[in-house]
């Protein structure tokens, strides 16, 4: 992967715009003639005031519904019309909306992006609509699904216990079908206003003529006031806490264990610490965990492990968590699968990986680092986020090398702060007669 040259500028609204635009030496590699454009607004799941859960993922829907100057379903024709792709996507500390066009359709897609910047359409019909559309969501992805919600919505309230970190970020049907078009309004006027957001375009472009399109269409995007963005950290638990959720539709039970991890943005070493413990404990077949529990004990018929609560590292502001999940038969019982887990981390935290293992699992890590910013999107959303979240983008280029210094030392100091006593056990017990 050739690294891009990164370019910055700041409009007078407050709008921060990153520029990685393809070297030479990638043009000259065969990369496609695209752009990738996003939108990285700082306000996500842990934004949302109380008696609003949901709001941030319903406000992302919205923002697909319409502006002042186009029609509903305009942004969808005009991005496909032109041969792109675009998307949106709520996490815990942002929304991100993307698109990748042909480099000839870059302004248009600034245009789509600034529109909405400046005045989406809330009206009732379009909120209803929506607040519709992500009932259904909710419906199709968490109730009516084996393990829905699992462990992302149902383990932070066993280990949180404070509203931002512990509630549901898909939402509460209550509080969605209550959302008036005054609280849209009000949710747009308070986090979506340029001096919160980070546009980045990667890809085929000029930087000049970028800068002069971003101008263009965002200069006059009136600047709002930027919330002062509230610590969301919490105490570490001083016990064991447990849960248990009853799922219909599941068909054999399953655990979920949390931990604390170390702040990602003041302790990232730290934090990258428990990726690479992550790697070694479930990537691929020869894992830790996947030789303990699924080949020689035959305990589970899944199990993982990884750092960040929604599946991804680096995806969120402290406080972030480690998971393991695992689904096991009914005559196993929870309690073995924990103790084996408990096991192998005991054996990390004693003796630390093998220096094989280790680099076999960094050089696999970085391969794939490498592997996913070869496609534009990827590198774009990545870009965005390491600005927001980090305010250096430059990290995303950073990381192999970061994660290639990590030590067995390392790996065993992580393996170690996994204690019994400072976590959150979830059980999932089937009620469907299943299993």
């Amino acid at each position: 992967m050739v690294e891009p040259e990164l370019h910055r500028v700041t409009l007078p609204n407050g709008l921060r715009v990153v520029l990685a635009p393809d070297s030479a030496a990638g043009q000259r590699a065969g990369r496609a003639p695209v752009v990738g454009v996003s939108v990285h607004y700082d306000v996500g799941f842990r934004s949302e005031p109380e008696g609003r859960t949901g709001f941030a993922h319903l406000f992302e829907h919205l923002m697909f519904q319409g502006s002042e100057s186009l029609e509903k379903l305009a942004h969808f024709r005009h991005v496909q019309g032109s041969g792109g792709t675009f998307n949106g996507s709520t996490h815990q500390d942002y929304t991100d909306y993307h698109q990748v066009l042909p480099s000839e359709a870059l302004e248009r897609g600034l245009f789509l992006e600034a529109d909405r910047m400046r005045a989406p359409k809330i009206t009732e019909e379009n909120l209803r609509n929506q607040v519709d559309v992500v009932k259904e969501e909710i419906r199709l992805n968490v109730l009516n699904r084996p393990y829905g919600g699992f462990p992302w919505i149902l383990l932070p309230p066993v280990l949180y216990s404070t509203f931002p970190n512990a509630h549901n970020g898909y939402g509460d049907f209550t509080d969605l079908e209550q959302a008036t078009v005054d609280d849209c309004a009000a949710f747009f006027d308070t986090f979506y206003a340029p001096g919160n957001a980070v546009l980045t375009v990667a890809g085929d472009l000029d930087v000049d003529r970028t800068v002069e399109l971003v101008h263009r269409h965002f200069g006059d995007v009136p600047a709002r006031e930027v919330p002062v963005r509230p610590s969301f950290a919490e105490p570490a638990p001083a016990t064991e806490l447990r849960g248990a959720h009853s799922d219909p539709h599941a068909p054999l039970p399953a655990v979920a264990l949390g931990y604390r991890l170390p702040d990602p943005v003041g302790e990232l070493d730290a934090y990258l610490a428990n990726v690479v413990l992550a790697a070694i404990l479930s990537d691929g077949d020869a894992s830790r965990l996947q030789q303990r529990l699924v080949f020689r004990d035959q305990l589970v018929v899944d199990v993982h492990a990884g750092a960040g609560l929604m599946g991804a590292p680096l995806d969120a502001r402290d406080p972030d968590t480690f998971t393991f999940t695992a689904i096991h038969t009914p005559d196993v019982g929870v309690e073995r699968v924990i103790g084996a887990i408990d096991e192998v981390l005991d054996d990390l935290a004693a003796h630390g990986p093998a220096a094989e293992e280790l680099s076999r699992v960094t050089a696999r890590w970085s391969a794939s680092l490498y592997r996913e910013h070869d496609r534009v999107i990827s590198r774009t959303l990545d870009l965005g986020s390491a600005e927001l979240l980090h305010g250096r983008a430059e990290l995303i280029s950073e990381l192999p090398a970061r994660i290639g210094e990590i030590s067995a030392d390392d790996v065993a100091a992580a393996a170690k702060a996994m204690r019994a006593d400072a976590r959150a056990v979830l059980e999932i017990q089937p009620t469907g007669g299943a299993a």
